[in-house]
């Protein structure tokens, strides 16, 4: 049977990791890392670079995910690290006509929001007034989407 990556993503959000810990992390069985080291990985990027409310950690996510199924390695060309940037930024395009920004500060403005260390209660009310979870959503769909139109070949 083949993960929903979509409700697993959110299904993570909500149960406590970051934003860009839950779409990393639930790309586990596609990237081949498991999720305890997938989580851990991605836990630096949560809230716009560790709070810092910089690039949604979404997009973070997602370009973690591609660089692991896409990116060049070790002795690659200029050819293909050019190749793979544009990919990475067809997708933050995507992401960026959906929602007009990839920045954190900006996806949230308007909310009472910080850049201190500290995250913020995971609360009921936390939930239904943070967008996040439409971000999380946007960037599984993005990346179900480009991976099914584009099967990564073995390196």
């Amino acid at each position: 049977m083949s993960v929903d990556h979509i409700e697993k993503a959110c299904k993570l959000f909500t149960e406590g990791l970051n934003c860009s810990q839950a779409v990393f992390t639930a790309f586990s069985d596609v990237t081949g890392i498991d999720e305890n080291t997938a989580a851990r990985l991605s836990s630096s990027f949560g809230g716009g670079m560790g709070r810092m409310r910089e690039v949604c950690g979404t997009c973070t996510g997602m370009f973690m995910v591609l660089g692991l199924l896409y990116g060049p390695s070790i002795g690659y060309d200029d050819k293909v690290k050019a190749e793979h940037y544009t990919r990475i930024q067809q997708i933050a395009e995507q992401f960026r006509e959906i929602h007009g920004t990839i920045i954190c500060r900006d996806l949230l403005k308007g909310l009472k929001v910080t850049s201190t260390p500290v995250p913020d209660k995971r609360t009921e009310k936390y939930y239904k007034v943070r967008p996040c979870i439409r971000f999380v959503r946007t960037a599984a769909e993005l990346l179900d989407r480009y991976i099914a139109e584009n099967p990564p070949v073995n390196k």
